[in-house]
């Protein structure tokens, strides 16, 4: 019942300086402002590309403020969207998971998933903007994988049969992407189960237990983004010497959350249909 990575939602100390470094980086602009009484929050909503970046200022006690309390600011929730908000809110009530209602999103607490915070919005199509495409994925780093993914698929109404397995020695994780509408879409949440606890993600899921790790996005041109990055001074890596193809906006440089930016169709190498991905 999901049909994309819509949003994520970030917890910012300084919503005017997130703003300027979206801006800056992703070529963002601002289409909203207001407070979310959910979180006890001033929001600042960017859009880049097709995609929408919630930044997050605490008024007082909540989730963002406990969030920069204990990890200081970053990714705070996954965003999706679906076409049917009625029939997802009663899919999810049916599946035992509890959530609340605000303006025209639903919220999920990350007690109610395996510690990923969850934002839903009614889909809504956008005429990209800035130097990217869209988010399509968010990454979920789990105990479990197995169970995550059935979790999932339960609560989200998702096809299991589109599901894709992996394995990376490189990142030292094992997991399963949950493509939501394949080969039509990216769109997925990459659940990992880390074997590596001297790799990155191995760390993270070490100190954070079951959380939100990163996001990626698609961008017709990963130079550009880079350049942007190490113009601020910033910190950009390709992956795996791949060139163009693909690379990692350290969390440094982005307002404490890790972005993936591959070039468009490239995703498919590890997401089930090689055969889709485009030629440089």
């Amino acid at each position: 019942m999901l049909k994309t990575i819509d949003r994520v939602q970030l917890a910012v100390r300084d919503r005017a300086a997130a703003e300027e470094t979206f801006t800056s980086v992703l070529g963002a602009e601002k289409v909203g402002e207001d407070k979310l009484d959910a979180y006890n929050a001033e929001r600042t909503t960017m859009q880049a590309g097709t995609s929408e970046f919630e930044l997050l200022q605490p008024r007082g006690k909540g989730p963002v403020a406990a969030h920069l309390d204990k990890w200081g600011e970053g990714l705070l929730a996954a965003g999706f969207s679906t076409a049917d908000m009625t029939g997802l809110a009663a899919h999810l009530s049916d599946a035992g998971v509890e959530w609340t209602e605000e303006g025209d999103q639903l919220f999920i607490d990350p007690s109610q998933t395996k510690g990923m915070r969850v934002v839903i919005s009614p889909h809504a199509e956008r005429e990209p903007v800035g130097v990217i495409s869209f988010l399509y994925e968010v990454t979920n780093v789990v105990a479990d994988w197995k169970e995550a993914a059935n979790l999932y698929a339960d609560a989200f109404g998702l096809d299991y049969a589109h599901f894709h397995e992996l394995t990376s020695d490189h990142w030292g994780y094992s997991g399963i992407l949950t493509l939501f509408d394949p080969p039509s879409r990216l769109d997925r949440i990459e659940i990992t189960q880390t074997f590596d606890n001297e790799k990155a993600m191995g760390r993270f899921h070490q100190k954070r237990g079951d959380s939100l790790y990163m996001c990626y996005v698609e961008a017709p041109d990963i130079d550009e983004i880079a350049r942007r990055v190490e113009s601020r001074g910033g910190r950009w890596t390709r992956a795996n010497g791949s060139g163009h193809d693909n690379g990692f906006i350290h969390p440094t440089a982005l307002c404490g959350m890790l972005m993936g930016v591959s070039r468009p169709t490239y995703a498919w190498n590890w997401s089930g249909h090689p055969e889709m991905v485009a030629p440089l």
